[in-house]
């Protein structure tokens, strides 16, 4: 078979330079080595009646002095095999540990200690290993589940938690700023060092600072951040196998994330999105970028933090739980004559409940679930139904 080193593309056409119509009738010539045009000059008009301009390659070489190799090549075309991906960079543990201090600097920890109280603070603070660079800024880490660190993401928050207009770049990255030669950059879920708790769904949002919050009020989940509403890439969430999953996109992303979720099924044990944030969002805040963590900062959660510590305790012995029957892919839960809904959390150790006003608020996820201690309710007397752990809905 004889190769032709160029020919015309069958992929798009150009305005003719020659009768110039509109309709785009000029046919490129590309080098079939790599695909890409010869010239944007170099083609063939379709028009063969009424133009029939026909600049060749040959003629092209010709008018600009170049060698045009002429020599038959009968060796077929073959696509270049992809070059190998180099192995991915991490950060020194040195240059972490420098970072875990400071924190009378950083307005985001300040922040936090606010609204949650120095207790929560510290605690998440340390679970997630969020450090402070040199000029105040929140540096999160990007740790995986073998402990290596791939980068660290830094942002200048002010007084109020919101971040820093006043500075630029607003995003700073810390191998960016090593100026660390040959680093490759491999990103992975801020959080994700954490999953290696493997009783708890995990719930994702946008935003790391969102993660830090959420983690305060609703600890029944372990919260990752995957950085941007593009965040949830297949190489980050192949890490998400067999996981139980809910996301908390921001507003105005729920369709893009929606269709995330159907594409997680795949790997993941079981898939649902909120629609929380564009149910309660007005149009003011969602073109202003809503997210949960605006909602929960809205109400007085001190006595929900304090309630959540209490979920450590053992659950007490006078409290008759009822037997629960083991079936494959559910996960019983009990509904009052009131219709609020509790669900055991965790299924196996059962240190609290997670609540719904309803069934249906659960199924929908539109409303944001409290979590009380076992020791506060008794549901012996109260309706069995199961959660679907394929669907997590009732």
């Amino acid at each position: 078979m004889e190769y032709h080193k160029y020919s015309l593309t069958k992929k798009g056409k150009s305005i003719c330079p020659a009768c110039k119509d509109k309709r785009k009738t000029f046919v490129l010539y590309i080098d079939n080595t790599t695909g890409e045009p010869l010239h944007s000059s170099v083609g063939k008009c379709d028009r063969a009646d009424k133009c029939g301009h026909h600049y060749s390659p040959k003629q092209y070489f010709q008018d600009n002095h170049i060698s045009f190799d002429t020599v038959r090549n009968d060796t077929p075309y073959r696509k270049p095999l992809p070059m190998p991906q180099p192995a991915p960079s991490y950060i020194g543990a040195d240059i972490f540990k420098k970072s875990l201090q400071g924190y009378e600097t950083n307005a985001l920890v300040r922040y936090l200690c606010r609204i949650v109280g120095d207790e929560a603070a510290k605690k998440t603070i340390g679970k997630y290993f969020i450090g402070t660079s040199k000029n105040g800024g929140t540096v999160f880490w990007q740790i995986d589940g073998y402990g290596k660190i791939h980068t660290g993401k830094i942002i200048m928050y002010g007084k109020d938690g919101h971040r820093r207009k006043d500075v630029m770049p607003p995003v700073q990255w810390v191998h960016s700023l090593l100026k660390l030669q040959d680093f490759t950059l491999s990103q992975c879920f801020f959080g994700e060092h954490l999953l290696k708790d493997t009783a708890k769904p995990i719930a994702i949002v946008e935003s790391e600072k969102t993660a830090v919050i959420a983690s305060c009020y609703l600890p029944a989940f372990t919260w990752l951040a995957c950085g941007g509403s593009e965040g949830l890439s297949p190489d980050k969430c192949k890490y998400l196998k067999g996981r139980e999953v809910i996301l908390y996109p921001d507003s105005g992303m729920y369709d893009k994330w929606n269709f995330k979720a159907s594409q997680l099924r795949a790997i993941c044990k079981s898939v649902s999105v909120s629609n929380l944030i564009e149910e309660q969002a007005t149009e003011v805040e969602r073109g202003a970028g809503f997210d949960l963590a605006d909602y929960l900062i809205r109400f007085p959660l001190s006595e929900i933090i304090k309630e959540n510590r209490q979920g450590n305790i053992e659950p007490s012995s006078e409290l008759q739980i009822p037997p629960t029957p083991k079936q494959d892919g559910q996960s019983p839960a009990y509904v009052s004559d009131a219709g609020i809904l509790y669900i055991p959390t965790p299924p196996d150790g059962r240190t609290s409940y997670t609540t719904y006003p309803s069934v249906e608020a659960y199924n929908k996820r539109s409303i944001l679930p409290e979590i009380i201690p076992i020791q506060s309710v008794d549901v012996s007397g109260m309706k069995q139904v199961f959660i679907n752990l394929n669907t997590l809905t009732i």
